[in-house]
Order: C-alpha cells, then sequence, then structure tokens
C-alpha cells in the first residue's frame, strides 16, 4: 500500500522479515556494514519538495517491519550498471542494527541548503556558496565555537559548541524563513529565523538525497 504527499508516493516494495523492536531512530547506513540485517526496501517514486512530509512516510512503513537503518540502493540499468540517484525515484534498503553494535561517524557539522538558489553561508568567517539541495560538511573541534550566519540583509546568525567528538550538529539555512515541522516525526527545533536545527534521523535522510558539496 502507498502513501503519497503530493505527486510523490511511498512504498514498501519488498519484506524479507521483520523485527520487533521499539527503536525511535532511523540513521543513514553509511558504506554498508556486516552487521546489518536486511528487512526490506521501500521504493519511493515521484519529486516533491516536502523533505520532511516523504522523511515521516518512508519513516512510518520502516517501522512497521522494525528498521532502524536505512541506506540508497542504485536500481541497475539493463546493461548491468547502477544509475545515480535519482530525486524523482529511489529505492532505500531497511535494515536493523541492534544498539550494541551502533558504530557513527562523528565530529562533523552538516549545513543543508533548502532554498531554490545558491545559499551563501559564513563559518566562522570563512565563506561558503550551497547549491539547492546540497549540504556542505565541515569537521568540528570539540568545545570550539562555531558561528554560522545567511550572508544576506537582515538573515540569521547563531553559535554553537560542540561538547565532545562524540556527536555531529546538523542545520538547515535557507534564504527564506523556514517553517519548523511539528509533527514529531523528522522534527526541526533550534528555529532562528532562516537557520534551524534538523532532528539527526532526519538530517542523515537529507544527506542520502541531497548531494554533498565541495568545501574548497
Amino acid at each position: 500500500m502507498a502513501q503519497a504527499v503530493s505527486a510523490q508516493k511511498v512504498y514498501l516494495t519488498k519484506v524479507e522479515r521483520t523485527n520487533d523492536n521499539t527503536d525511535k531512530f532511523f540513521y543513514s547506513l553509511n558504506n554498508g556494514s556486516s552487521d546489518a540485517e536486511y528487512l526490506g526496501e521501500i521504493e519511493v517514486q515521484g519529486y516533491s519538495r516536502d523533505d520532511a512530509g516523504i522523511f515521516s512516510m518512508i519513516y512510518k512503513k520502516a517501522k512497521e517491519i522494525g528498521a532502524n537503518f536505512f541506506a540508497w540502493k542504485p536500481f541497475e540499468t539493463v546493461d548491468g550498471k547502477n544509475e545515480s540517484f535519482n530525486p524523482a525515484n529511489y529505492k532505500l534498503g531497511l535494515y536493523y542494527i541492534s544498539k550494541e553494535k551502533l558504530s557513527d561517524q562523528t565530529g562533523y557539522l552538516y549545513l543543508f541548503a533548502s532554498s531554490d538558489k545558491d545559499q551563501k553561508v559564513a563559518v566562522n568567517n570563512k565563506d561558503y556558496t550551497i547549491a539547492p539541495r546540497s549540504y556542505l560538511k565541515l569537521q568540528v573541534v570539540p568545545n570550539q565555537v562555531y558561528s554560522i550566519s545567511t550572508k544576506r540583509l537582515l538573515g540569521s546568525s547563531i553559535k554553537v559548541q560542540p561538547k565532545s567528538g562524540d556527536q555531529n550538529m546538523y542545520f538547515q539555512v535557507s534564504s527564506a524563513k523556514i517553517k519548523a515541522d511539528n509533527s514529531g516525526v523528522g522534527g526541526l527545533n533550534l528555529k532562528s529565523g532562516d537557520i534551524i536545527g534538523l532532528e539527526k534521523s532526519f538530517a542523515e535522510f537529507l544527506s542520502v538525497i541531497y548531494q554533498a558539496a565541495k568545501t574548497e
């Protein structure tokens, strides 16, 4: 059965097995893992700019079978090659990993651009330009203060300080005011005009469907 947001639909297309865990998180499976238990697949068809709404539907489908991790699975072409990511039609593998075996790449600042145009942003007075539906990933130093600002008239500015090297920070930046999602899934918080903090599960989903920007 499919759920839809605008022209985009989400299907649970394959179920190999289920898991009865009650984990609330739903993270990206970076580079695969031998400890990951494959549960099934989700397919997203059609394009929508409502990333939070799509993530909410994917999350609900994944939790139906007990998944707590996901990974993009390229479609194979007729010549056996893998297709590049297509935001209008993509497939996610669903997995379960026990909390005892969790591992993560930490100590980074992520900035996601949700604007229709290139987004200018400064981090500690260094300027960056992030293309639409792209994200900037910067390594951060524990206990150092980072100033993030949007480079425009009346833009926002915030200061953040990672407390240790075992966490990431996620923010969405926009040239327009961002409306926070209050559904409880894919939560957006720490709202500050056109810079808002993102909940980790939703941010890791964006890191899969957005393009990584070059830092130099």
